[in-house]
């Protein structure tokens, strides 16, 4: 339980107090005063322009004196409006936790101490951990609220364009280039492209789909989002009250038609992105788009958002003799619904959530099912051992959530989802030894961190249980290993053992290839090789190439669940605003 006490603030006002004047006086040795041994600073852009984290208080001290001599940070106090100061437990770490609000000279923005005793010191309390986040640039402010269009609600121009007329001459970009173009229309697109029209950022989403929402609309009957309602609303329209708890594909779909309308994004379906190429003069990209008709535009953003998800293209692995197999060959992504393949066998290859998912469809739609298993997987009960993660989430705001999220330092989260797959484990005893007995390969994640670290590392490689693993554990789904196969044959998989596995259908649940594969197709070589590596975490502790500046300017990147896209569309949107009014420049 939290405990929020009058101690807890004295203690966090005195800190920021100190900090304050710390940073005032680098020279003077406080600011040495105030950091524990073994302290994180997380700068989101606030001071440094960056996202990054520093461990220990050595590196704090080297980097924050001259970062806060040039953003002149001021005005730290206890957020008045936001959770009170208060006793929380982190990582195992039991320290006083407080969030507050401060000014730098282009920016207003919020931050997180927690404070714990310095046995060394006297027990003196010392910030453990600090977040500076940007939140807003001074003059540039979201158009919201008290700062929202106001119209002209007195000297209507009767004979001139109204509303919907602006609407469609807004989108249909027929005189004038969008200043960012945002490459795909699910939940990455429409975070970022929301936040960038709050910033009166012009903005274009395209996406292949011929509607709205179908990149969610055209996946498997059954599917529903893994996580819980209240993790994963879109910037700025928190979904309704009486939602479901896990939101089904086609009502996330309607509501990503219905958010469009709504935050009045502009958005071209059934539009294909071919690729461009950046002029480093002007700072522009030139493109081409291939249109719903089958023409062509060509366009000259200054910046392209690549919002595809973590990966694009089809991962499709060379699997002796599947040329040679009879029956229908597919990707998980082409799969829709098992009633197709009613009184059928199928063999379903790969035992991430989409092969679970999709061997459970095939089966209750009457399917023999045979699950290969590629290489060791991460199984979690999807209640409560999968939602563990997200406990924050169930008390207190979205907004207090989500910069508690942002707060946790690389090691400090590792840490403590590693705690998170220890109690998942004994949740899942009985769970996990059923699988075990049938011969299912189980992990735990790196360094037994648990599956979200495994998404942000691999972007997939765990299952959350809803059914298919008690059906592999029964033996009404058969198991099989991917390491026994010999060859595939006209009539199905034949083993080493020398059986057949006799099928009509093979999903390849194998999931996708690299997303720089993506860059190098829709860019070239040498822009793939300014990017790097993209996802995973790099040497600053932070997610390479994502919601943040790349080696290539003007191409940037979002993806993630829902969550992760509504708060990093926040730190991506900020960098274009501030380039765009020249606070930033344009290269990494």
């Amino acid at each position: 339980m939290l405990d929020r006490t009058d101690d807890s603030s004295v203690a966090a006002d005195n800190w920021l107090a100190q900090f304050e004047e710390a940073l005032g006086k680098p020279d003077e040795g406080l600011l040495k005063t105030l950091f524990h041994p073994d302290s994180y600073w997380r700068d989101v852009l606030a001071l440094s322009w960056n996202i990054q984290t520093l461990n220990g208080a050595d590196a704090i001290l080297e980097a924050l004196p001259p970062l806060a001599h040039r953003m002149a940070p001021a005005g730290f106090a206890i957020a008045p409006d936001r959770a009170a100061p208060r006793k929380v437990m982190r990582a195992g770490t039991n320290a006083i936790e407080a969030i507050f609000k401060f000014e730098t000279k282009v920016g207003r923005g919020s931050g997180i101490i927690r404070l714990i005793p310095d046995a060394d010191d006297g027990n003196r309390l010392k910030a453990w951990t600090l977040l500076t986040e940007l939140g807003e640039l001074k003059g540039f402010e979201e158009q919201l609220g008290m700062n929202r269009p106001r119209g002209n609600a007195y000297s209507r121009d009767f004979r001139g364009p109204n509303w919907l007329d602006l609407r469609k001459a807004s989108a249909g970009y027929s005189d004038h280039d969008p200043t960012v173009l945002v490459i795909g229309g699910g939940q990455s697109g429409l975070s970022i492209a929301a936040r960038l029209k709050q910033l009166n950022v012009d903005t274009l989403i395209v996406d292949r789909e011929k509607r709205i929402g179908d990149n969610w609309r055209k996946r498997y009957h059954a599917l529903t989002l893994h996580n819980q309602v209240q993790v994963n609303h879109l910037p700025y329209m928190p979904f309704p009250p009486n939602w479901p708890t896990y939101i089904p594909k086609d009502k996330l779909a309607n509501w990503f038609e219905a958010y469009v309308e709504a935050m009045e994004l502009n958005f071209w379906t059934g539009t294909e992105f071919e690729g461009g190429r950046y002029d480093e003069t002007e700072g522009r990209w030139t493109v081409t788009l291939r249109c719903v008709d089958g023409a062509t535009r060509t366009m000259h953003p200054r910046h392209v958002v690549l919002a595809t998800g973590v990966s694009g293209i089809p991962s499709v692995p060379d699997i002796p003799g599947l040329e040679d197999f009879a029956g229908k060959v597919m990707h998980s992504s082409q799969y829709d619904d098992g009633e197709n393949w009613k009184g059928k066998r199928a063999i379903v290859i790969g035992t991430g959530n989409s092969g679970h998912d999709i061997a459970q469809d095939l089966h209750s739609s009457g399917a023999k099912v045979t699950l290969f298993q590629r290489s060791s997987t991460l199984v979690v009960s999807i209640e409560p051992s999968a939602q563990l993660v997200y406990a924050p989430y169930n008390e207190g705001t979205l907004e207090d959530n989500d910069l508690i999220t942002v707060s946790m330092p690389l090691k400090l989260a590792r840490k403590s989802h590693a705690m998170t797959a220890e109690k998942s484990k004994v949740l899942d005893t009985e769970l996990l030894k059923g699988l075990e007995s049938v011969g299912f390969k189980l992990d735990f994640g790196e360094d037994n961190t648990g599956w979200q670290f495994k998404y942000l590392t691999r972007g997939g490689g765990y299952y959350f249980n809803v059914g298919c693993s008690d059906l592999i554990v029964k033996g009404d789904i058969v198991l099989k290993q991917f390491a026994d196969l010999d060859t595939f044959t006209a009539a199905g998989a034949k083993m080493r053992s020398g059986e057949t596995i006799a099928a009509d259908l093979v999903v390849l649940a194998t999931g996708y290839k690299r997303q720089e594969e993506l860059v190098r197709k829709l860019f070239g070589e040498a822009v793939e090789k300014r990017v790097g590596t993209i996802w995973g975490f790099g040497e600053e502790q932070e997610l390479r190439n994502m919601y943040r500046r790349t080696g290539q300017p003007g191409l940037w990147f979002i993806a993630g669940g829902l969550a992760q896209c509504r708060i990093g569309s926040k730190h991506l949107a900020l960098q274009i605003k501030a380039i765009e009014e020249g606070l930033l420049p344009r290269g990494a």
